[in-house]
């Protein structure tokens, strides 16, 4: 009996190392594979929280220099972060914030570049039509109305659609082109929700251009005369 258990064990460890000697590598390769893979992944998310992490402190250097209206270190910052931290959400941010922090203290050409780098670099969806948007604004303000038309070109996400339309109409008011800064502002106002306030600013635009976006009321006619039959 036990020369019989015997001889069934070294079958099966001879079949084990047959086994082993066709496959043996391939399982070693493949282990350390899917463990180098798992152990990249880990470290990748390790990577990506420090990177997070310290974009965020970065981002906060940004907001404090912002409402201490200290422009220079503003620009040193968001230096850093684009430098750092390019293709994080928080740089985005931080483009956007000091852009205006920037032109609100009559530092134009810093705001310009900031927004230009948010719209070319920004990966998120809404933070690139927003900086376009701003920065046909800033454009106007120069004067660059044909920079300012070239930001507002090609396609935006369909909820800016509306405020697209009232930027092109201030930059075709400006150049004196009032026909087509009315159908631009029409536009706007379509596209607006009614309960919108900024609706209520581009009907002020359309009113100073002779322009009444309401609808017309309904004319009520006069009642006509009742007759009244008095029966005999």
């Amino acid at each position: 009996m036990a020369n019989h258990l015997d001889l069934e064990e070294q079958e099966q460890l001879d079949e084990l190392k047959a086994f082993w000697n066709r496959f043996g590598n391939l399982i070693t390769w493949s282990l350390i594979v899917v463990l180098a893979g798992f152990a990249g992944w880990n470290g990748y998310q390790y990577w990506q929280r420090s990177q997070s992490a310290q974009a965020a402190a970065l981002y906060d250097e940004v907001d404090r220099a912002a409402k201490a209206g200290d422009t220079a270190k503003i620009e040193r910052a968001f230096a850093d972060m684009k430098d750092k931290f390019g293709r994080t959400t928080f740089a985005q941010q931080a483009g956007l914030l000091a852009a205006k922090t920037l032109f609100d203290k009559g530092n134009v050409d810093a705001s310009k570049a900031a927004l230009t780098w948010v719209a070319e670099q920004s990966s998120e969806d809404g933070y690139q039509p927003v900086a376009r948007l701003r920065l046909a604004s800033v454009l106007l303000e120069s004067k660059s109305y044909d920079e300012a038309m070239k930001q507002l070109s090609g396609s935006f996400p369909k909820e800016f659609e509306p405020l697209v339309a009232d930027r092109k109409g201030d930059v075709f008011a400006l150049q004196g082109n009032k026909a087509e800064a009315i159908a631009q502002y029409k536009a706007a106002y379509t596209g607006l929700d009614a309960l919108d306030d900024y609706r209520r600013i581009v009907e002020i635009k359309l009113n100073s251009l002779g322009i009444d976006p309401r609808p017309a009321a309904p004319v009520v006619s006069a009642a006509s005369p009742v007759t009244v039959e008095i029966k005999k």
